[in-house]
């Protein structure tokens, strides 16, 4: 079956993972933008979401240790929820003008909540999809990641034309409550056999296992940089907008509301795709869908502020980005031991964040050196070199490796 419980859960997992992503990204540059915060300053407020590059160091205490309650996965998810509804309390209590440290601690712990909320939920989806389904499990948590975005992100900058920043974000916490209740119905994942027994062997294990395998490292080097110039470019399109002449309500609405809704169409799309080309093929054609539509941004700055053509270049960027992201994810999902599934496919998603925290933070810097026209169209070229990776990683007629896990117990 397509349609199950478990792809029911793993879309709203999915919402739960979105919502606070954007809340320390886009919605913050708009709040920073507003107060009149310098260019580069916003730029380099990216690097708060370092945790997320991180998630590898302490992945291993997720899956080594049970807590009393609710299970090895969901009882960790249940205190990473709770404790990120209060940081994002915190963080709408910030002022960037007049607190701008208490802010960017906040913003950090956020961040840290966030990205353990992710660890957990990647882990979930692993250990409950068959590697059947994990192409159109993918799909579904990438809609259900998009909703979550486009609740805290368009709804976000509409309510914040009429509201305080502190209420808005005092909003977007409560809407964590339903991602608790989520997690606290779904059923609790059997550990897989031979699933480690100590922490020595939770930190060890899963990286003797992947670094053993034949071209392991320049396997993280194609991961770092598949989306890379897509993510880059995301990391300015709030100032951007702004400074092309659109409102914070059109840039809400369209796109934010209008956008979400064509990224959700796209990996949806993308994942009954994958049902038919398999992982590899679709990251060939949407790795390279996502290098042109990156760089139709620079049609933004001849036309002006059209809603028309901003709605047309948001469609083709988002549907592009969706259907990139529900490949990279499943292919992602389906190179992990599911003996350590936390700790493996926290290395990956890592490196697949590092584009968005560490090599987005300068991006201000070379948008206000380059100029718009020309800071987009090198984010689109910046993606040759992953796409390059695939002809070794995901030949065209090759299928994707999925590692069996051995009968052998840890140690």
């Amino acid at each position: 079956m397509i349609f199950s419980g478990r792809m029911t859960i793993t879309l709203l997992m999915g919402f739960a993972c979105g919502l606070p992503l954007l809340l320390t990204m886009s919605v913050l540059q708009a709040w920073m933008t507003e107060e009149n915060i310098d260019l580069t300053v916003i730029g380099l407020i990216t690097l708060v979401q370092i945790p997320y590059t991180w998630k590898f160091v302490w992945a291993p205490l997720l899956d080594r240790y049970t807590l009393p309650l609710f299970g090895r996965r969901r009882g960790w998810l249940l205190i990473a929820q709770v404790c990120l509804i209060m940081s994002i309390a915190v963080l709408g209590l910030s002022n960037p003008a007049e607190k701008l440290g208490t802010l960017i601690a906040a913003a950090i712990l956020v961040a840290f909540f966030s990205a353990t909320q992710d660890i957990v939920v990647d882990a979930y989806r692993r250990e409950t999809l068959s590697d059947d389904e994990l192409g159109f499990g993918s799909s579904l948590y990438i809609y259900g990641y998009r909703l979550g975005t486009l609740l805290s992100s368009g709804g976000g900058l509409i309510l914040a034309d009429y509201l305080p920043w502190s209420q808005v974000y005092f909003i977007m916490a409560l809407f964590m409550i339903p991602a608790v209740i989520t997690t606290l119905v779904a059923p609790e994942p059997e550990a897989a056999a031979g699933s480690p027994q100590t922490l020595k062997s939770a930190v060890i294990q899963p990286l003797t296992e992947y670094f053993s395998r034949n071209d392991a490292v320049i396997m993280l080097v194609f991961i770092l940089l598949y989306k890379i110039g897509d993510t880059m470019a995301s990391a300015m399109t709030m100032p951007f907008y702004l400074d092309v002449g659109f409102t914070k309500t059109e840039v809400g609405a369209v796109v934010k509301i209008f956008g979400t809704g064509a990224i959700i169409g796209g990996a949806v799309f993308g994942g009954l795709l994958m049902l038919r080309l398999g992982i590899n093929r679709s990251l060939w054609i949407f790795g390279f869908l996502q290098a042109a539509s990156t760089a139709c941004f620079a049609l933004l700055l001849h036309s002006g502020p059209n809603a028309a053509v901003l709605a047309g270049v948001i469609a083709f960027e988002n549907i592009s980005s969706g259907m990139g992201t529900a490949a990279f994810v499943a292919f992602m999902a389906s190179i992990t031991d599911k003996r350590f599934t936390a700790t493996q496919y926290a290395l990956l998603t890592s490196l697949m964040a590092f584009p968005r925290v560490l090599a987005s933070a300068p991006t201000g810097y070379f948008a206000k050196a380059m100029g718009w026209e020309n800071f987009f169209i090198s984010c689109a070229l910046i993606a040759a070199p992953g796409i390059l990776l695939l002809f070794k990683f995901a030949p065209w007629n090759g299928d994707t490796h999925v590692p069996q896990v051995s009968p052998q117990g840890l140690r």
